[in-house]
């Protein structure tokens, strides 16, 4: 059997009732085959990322988990997007940064970077995002970031004096 890998999910939700959107994807993925040891922030209210153009939603509620699996990390992708999909979403005719039901995102997978056109692990914009890295130091302050080599505690300081 693998050895489990401690990965981090950031939640994201600005259609519905948001933090039944939230608690229901928490616990689909405490369930899911694959994963244990899961600990999920409390919810945060955010304003959208993309101000440019009128959101439906309006504002997010956010949130990270930290979890251990022994899923390799398509697989735990291809988790989240199950889950996403059971839950209303559809990545396949939805433009990318538009309002949604649910979002999960896989930003950290242990130490292993993958840039790929399925996968771009750490997340490329997770050091940038208050709103990713303030309920993930909440969590899990000590986890490096292996692009970086900073914790997420660290970036979270620095983005917050940048």
């Amino acid at each position: 059997m693998p050895m489990p890998v401690t990965a981090a999910i950031a939640l994201g939700s600005n259609l519905g009732d948001r933090h039944a959107n939230l608690t229901r994807a928490t616990h689909l993925l405490a369930a899911a085959p694959g994963i244990s040891h899961f600990r999920c922030s409390a919810f945060i209210e955010t304003v959208p990322l993309r101000v440019d153009r009128a959101d439906p939603g309006g504002c997010y509620l956010n949130a990270a988990a930290v979890l251990h699996t022994t899923l390799p990390p398509l697989t735990l992708l291809q988790t989240l997007q199950t889950i996403e999909q059971a839950m209303g979403r559809d990545r396949a005719t939805q433009p990318h940064g538009a309002a949604r039901v649910i979002d999960l995102d896989l930003v950290l997978y242990g130490d292993v970077i993958i840039n790929s056109p399925v996968l771009t692990l750490p997340h490329p914009a997770m050091h940038e995002r208050d709103f990713v890295l303030g309920p993930l130091a909440a969590i899990a302050p000590d986890l490096v970031i292996p692009t970086t080599g900073r914790t997420i505690a660290a970036e979270l300081a620095r983005l917050s004096i940048g």
